[in-house]
């Protein structure tokens, strides 16, 4: 299997709730600003219309906002190409880019965890074809081995692939790790360049044998959710719906009693737009809001159950989070995706029982395409 190094440097904030106001605007931007040049005709149409809507500033001709000083924004066109936003009862959690945090003013509601992530994807080869592993592999190559050299790990899973998050510092740690299950890449101008291997053990730590991993209380609410994903260019179709849901739908949800069965429902909605795939997480009622023609999922069209992680806030230290969790459902086989957020942690797997892990849906489209 392959273990690419992706360029992206992410950094992980959380948004609290009365503080929305303050970003709906630049998050707005984030969401549907195109990264392609043939989007910018849609974008600044969608923009002006949305603009007058929200009383935003003017758009300029550029898809910049034009105020008394001018442009105050960068050319869209080079703009934020890892952005994740999930929605759950506490907070909003954003997983952006470099050029992503320069669209995020800091204010008393933005909390930014101090490191610098680094993204890594792993892919495996299937006769010509290079698929995405899945969880299951990942936990058994890569989150293991990880938890046990002591490196904290965010999962970031998609509908198209899964991401796994390590801070930057540990990079050095991760590559020695895993250089003897992987042919590792680091990307370098958009390509892959092999990482030797003789240079991933200077100055590596050896692995200590560390206290056991806190076992966390977990919840299971009633919700069933949806994992979806739509063409890039139909997502003007989607965007007064999606604007209502993440930024206007904010009925108080009744959250699952701590370390209860899961008797009652959370709000949970996670979109992501990485590399120019959208992926959705949404449960069964909000997917009701949306055009059923847009939105794609697998063909058997299954809902997941949830089981969310953690009593009180996770922070970023610990290790071996992912691992409990990931480990059993990687043991037995079963599907699962995966969703670390600012305080908890979220896996998600195929309400149909014990099914085994197949490859993801694939898109009937390639972004640029």
């Amino acid at each position: 299997m392959e273990l690419h190094i992706l360029e992206h440097r992410v950094r992980v904030l959380s948004l609290a709730r009365p503080g929305l106001w303050l970003y709906t605007h630049p998050l707005i931007k984030l969401l549907f600003l195109p990264r392609r040049s043939r989007g910018v005709r849609w974008g600044h149409s969608f923009l002006a219309t949305a603009g007058s809507f929200l009383q935003m500033p003017p758009i300029g001709s550029e898809g910049l906002v034009l105020g008394a000083q001018g442009p105050t924004l960068r050319d869209c066109r080079r703009g934020c190409k890892f952005f994740s936003l999930t929605e759950t009862p506490e907070d909003y959690t954003l997983m952006v880019d470099e050029e992503g945090f320069k669209e995020l003013p800091p204010s008393e509601f933005l909390q930014v965890a101090e490191a610098t992530w680094l993204v890594l994807n792993v892919s495996s080869h299937s006769g010509a074809a290079v698929q995405a592993a899945g969880v299951t592999k990942i936990a058994r190559s890569v989150i293991a081995p990880l938890a046990e050299h002591h490196v904290s790990v965010l999962m970031l899973s998609t509908y198209q692939t899964d991401f796994i998050l390590v801070r930057e510092q540990d990079l050095s740690v991760v590559i020695h790790t895993l250089a003897q299950e992987f042919d590792i890449y680091r990307e370098v101008g958009g390509e892959p360049v092999p990482v030797a291997r003789d240079d991933s053990s200077n100055g590596f730590p050896r692995a200590q044998h560390g206290p056991s991993p806190t076992v966390h209380p977990i919840q299971s609410p009633e919700n069933r959710f949806c994992v979806l994903t739509l063409d890039p260019e139909t997502l003007p179709a989607i965007a007064t719906t999606l604007i209502d849901v993440l930024f206007y739908s904010h009925s108080p949800p009744k959250e699952a009693a701590s370390g209860g069965p899961g008797s009652s429902s959370i709000t949970f909605f996670a979109f992501s737009l990485i590399e120019g795939y959208i992926s959705i997480v949404m449960d069964a009622e909000t997917q009701k809001k949306f055009p059923s023609d847009l939105l794609l999922t697998s063909s058997s069209g299954e809902l997941w159950r949830m089981v969310r992680i953690g009593g009180q806030p996770l922070g970023f230290d610990e290790c071996g989070i992912v691992a409990q969790i990931a480990g059993p459902l990687a043991a037995a086989d079963i599907s699962a995706y995966y969703i670390s957020t600012f305080n908890f942690d979220h896996a998600l797997k195929s309400q149909n029982g014990s099914r085994p892990l197949a490859v993801r849906p694939p898109c009937p489209w390639e972004p640029g395409g």
